[in-house]
């Protein structure tokens, strides 16, 4: 049985990225040229303080308007401060490669049920197509067709733990033309076929 656990998501636009760089400058910026775009590591406990400081607001609302933006720039500059800080401002600064991908990942998950053309997406970079697979894949760690994958089948098992659809029906509705392909692709992501993996998932709320 697998133990429960919190998740907190902050989202940060490239502006406020910009505004901690332009205003602590010296402090924060990076020389070096970041590749990968996602990783796991050990939250500070300095950063942790911030995190939680942030989410007590919930419990005083009518601070959140004068102390949730403060609380929000000291995460901000203290990510920035960290291991991984170069690749956070590569992704804001227009015009590097990782910004290029980035455009290019949010079109891919703003469209994840659509055909993907290579081509297309390295126009959209503005790369030839060997150089777009080079630098998407060392942004996310995968090809833009495993990206797209994992999109489309994290989408399905979503609609298919919300509703009470045929498992056939949501592998077209995420952009699959064969639910044979997308049972077998299913199992490989998660390690059940589509029906029983979600019956085990029901069970396991029941009896949480």
């Amino acid at each position: 049985m697998h133990a429960p656990y919190l998740a907190l998501k902050l989202e940060f636009t490239p502006n406020q990225i910009l505004d901690v760089l332009n205003s602590c400058e010296n402090q924060v910026r990076h020389r070096k040229d970041p590749k990968r775009a996602l990783f796991v590591s050990q939250t500070e406990p300095s950063l942790l303080d911030a995190v939680t400081r942030l989410v007590r607001l919930l419990d005083s609302p009518e601070d959140i308007p004068t102390l949730a933006p403060l609380f929000m720039k000291e995460i901000l500059y203290k990510i920035l401060k960290g291991k991984h800080g170069a690749t956070l401002e590569q992704i804001a600064i227009e015009g590097s490669d990782t910004y290029k991908i980035r455009d290019v990942i949010e079109h891919i998950i703003h469209n994840y049920d659509s055909p993907l053309r290579i081509q297309d997406l390295a126009e959209r970079a503005n790369m030839s197509v060997s150089s777009f697979h080079r630098h998407f894949k060392e942004v996310t760690a995968m090809s833009p067709i495993q990206f797209q994958k994992q999109l489309r089948l994290q989408e399905a098992r979503l609609l298919l733990l919300a509703e009470s659809s045929d498992a056939g029906e949501v592998a077209f509705r995420v952009g699959y033309e064969s639910p044979s392909q997308f049972s077998r692709e299913y199992s490989r992501m998660f390690g059940f076929p589509p029906r029983e993996d979600i019956k085990r998932i029901r069970a396991q709320k029941i009896n949480a």
